[in-house]
């Protein structure tokens, strides 16, 4: 370093101005840098190709640091040349740590940055690609590039990283123990993304537990769910390997599955009204006719003729299914009075009252006395 700047020489203090004319470079260089990575951004914006504009937006913050950090390191290696100082014998390891950061740092952006175009490229269904997997993906990518950062940081220290592994084996057992929901809660969340029962968005419930409600989050400890009361519900992950969770959201079809009473005295006429609806719900537009489909008399009640109806609707959104539903319903009742019928309801017929004809004799001689 001394026969680089030995061009310069201003007495005892010419160190001063070689750190000065460092700075100087650093921050020219810096502002230069910073002028060409906008025109490129501007270039890059035209082309339609989504790829280059993540890994510039990555770099753009690291290359910004690294120039400052070989700066610097550089005037660190001057000030070092007139000082006794011990500090300043850790410059080049400081300077190794600090890019092999900024490499992380570039990386981990560029992870994300990736993640979000693919997310972005799914919900305009310009790719098929679940946003799970993408997600975990990414998160995976990110967390194997901070682990291999930190074992290089420690390779760089001079801390021998087979030394760490093992040591790190013995004390895993400990922060096993120690960690134990921490661990089940992570263990749950990746069941969670390689089994994938649910995803951001579905409608879920268990019947074990109260849960229910639209699923907001998958993170790697807890899982968020909007019920629809709007509360944030978090349950921690390892709940969903105990529990069973069913998935309303990935129904192909909404069943309507209703019993219809008719009075006795319409008993003639039972059949007549059963094959009139069941002609309906296969003419109906919104029934899946290729699905299951029933009307059948199947119950005499104690006041009722009972027949049911057990079929499936088209769609499976809640509101456009009731409505659906509606319209049967409506249509049955419609069928039933065509057919000079009625719905029943509970009655009590009561045997074996005197007839009034006969209480009048009766109380005819009381009378006349």
């Amino acid at each position: 370093m001394q026969n680089l700047f030995a061009w310069l020489d201003f007495g005892e203090n010419t160190w001063i101005v070689h750190v000065f004319a460092v700075v100087l470079a650093t921050v020219v260089f810096n502002f230069i840098m910073k002028l060409s990575l906008e025109r490129l951004h501007k270039k890059l914006e035209q082309t339609e190709n989504l790829w280059d504009d993540a890994v510039l937006q990555a770099a753009r913050k690291p290359l910004a640091l690294l120039v400052w950090v070989i700066g610097l390191s550089i005037a660190a290696e001057i000030v070092q040349t007139v000082s006794v100082n011990e500090l300043f014998e850790y410059t080049g390891i400081v300077r190794r740590i600090a890019i092999i950061l900024l490499l992380m740092m570039f990386l981990n952006q560029l992870v994300k940055n990736i993640e979000e175009t693919f997310l972005e490229k799914t919900k305009n269904d310009e790719i098929e690609a679940d946003e799970i997997t993408i997600r975990v993906i990414g998160r995976l990518l990110r967390v194997s590039v901070m682990i291999t950062a930190g074992l290089v940081i420690l390779q760089t220290l001079g801390i021998s990283v087979t030394g760490v592994v093992a040591f790190g084996g013995i004390g895993g057992i400990a922060v096993g123990f120690a960690a134990q929901d921490l661990l089940a809660n992570f263990f749950g969340g990746l069941i969670i993304y390689l089994d994938r029962p649910f995803k951001v968005g579905d409608w879920i419930r268990s019947p074990d537990r109260e849960i229910e409600g639209t699923v907001e989050d998958i993170g790697w400890r807890v899982s968020v769910i909007r019920t629809f009361d709007k509360r944030p519900l978090y349950i921690p992950n390892s709940v969903f390997t105990k529990i069973s969770v069913e998935n309303p959201s990935r129904m192909l079809n909404r069943r309507i599955y209703e019993t219809i009473g008719l009075r006795y005295k319409d008993a003639a006429k039972v059949g007549e009204i059963i094959d009139a609806v069941t002609r309906m719900l296969k003419a109906h537009e919104e029934i899946d006719t290729d699905n299951t489909l029933i009307v059948n008399f199947n119950k005499m009640g104690a006041s009722s003729l009972d027949f049911f109806i057990y079929t499936f609707t088209k769609t499976t959104v809640w509101a456009e299914y009731h409505r659906v539903k509606q319209d049967v319903l409506l249509k049955i009742i419609d069928i039933i009075h065509e057919h000079d019928a009625d719905i029943a309801f509970p009655t009590t017929t009561l045997d074996g009252l005197p007839d009034p004809s006969m209480l009048e004799k009766a109380n005819a001689p009381a009378k006349q006395s």
